[in-house]
């Protein structure tokens, strides 16, 4: 059935350009995964805190680079980006968007940090640059975001990257210790990004 409204993305938008290597005034430089990150990615799924929360997870480097070509096959098909965080070439986490609905201008968002980058408020600033670049140049009108109510990290990261927290989605998601309620946060166009001088 045609829409009855314009789209807020029209098609062809996001896939028009390669996806976006974004950057933060702090040094962070956000970029496509390459096969050569395998091994590191990789290894984010074997820690603890990571597995906890992601039901999801390789098996091995092969599928890694799987999920790599994936993710470049999204990027076209404009459902889905994943980038690689670094500093100084070296990978710190992920950040990246999906849900894509391009008519609505809706995506949602997730990320991690690899333990040794922890603390140092790598994931908000991140995830503040990946938003400012969607709700801009990428046209969306509202990024979202869950996590479980007991991953109280998260929590920080959404709050401190400007997405405000909505209200509590019960008992609707499946962790490896059972059911969970989430809570649910997001970023709308227009409202100003907050100053992240600090972890």
């Amino acid at each position: 059935m045609p829409l009855t409204t314009p789209p807020a993305i029209p098609a062809g938008t996001l896939s028009a350009t390669p996806q976006p290597v974004l950057s933060t005034p702090d040094g962070l430089f956000l970029r496509a995964w390459e096969p050569a990150d395998a091994p590191v990615f990789l290894a984010a799924y074997r820690d603890p805190a990571i597995r906890q929360w992601h039901t999801r997870q390789p098996a091995d480097e092969a599928e890694v680079r799987d999920w790599f070509a994936g993710y470049r096959e999204k990027w076209a098909q404009e459902s889905y980006a994943s980038w690689a965080v670094t500093r100084d070439g070296t990978v710190l986490g992920r950040v990246a968007i999906g849900g894509v609905n391009l008519d609505d201008g809706v995506a949602g968002c997730a990320y991690w940090v690899l333990p040794a980058a922890r603390g140092a408020g790598v994931a908000p600033r991140a995830l503040t640059a990946v938003s400012a670049w969607a709700l801009a140049e990428g046209r969306f009108h509202r990024l979202h975001l869950d996590h479980s109510t007991r991953n109280q990290p998260s929590c920080r990261v959404a709050v401190k990257a400007g997405f405000v927290l909505e209200g509590t989605k019960r008992s609707v998601a499946v962790h490896a210790d059972g059911r969970h309620d989430m809570h649910l946060h997001a970023r709308v166009r227009g409202a100003e990004f907050p100053e992240l001088a600090g972890p």
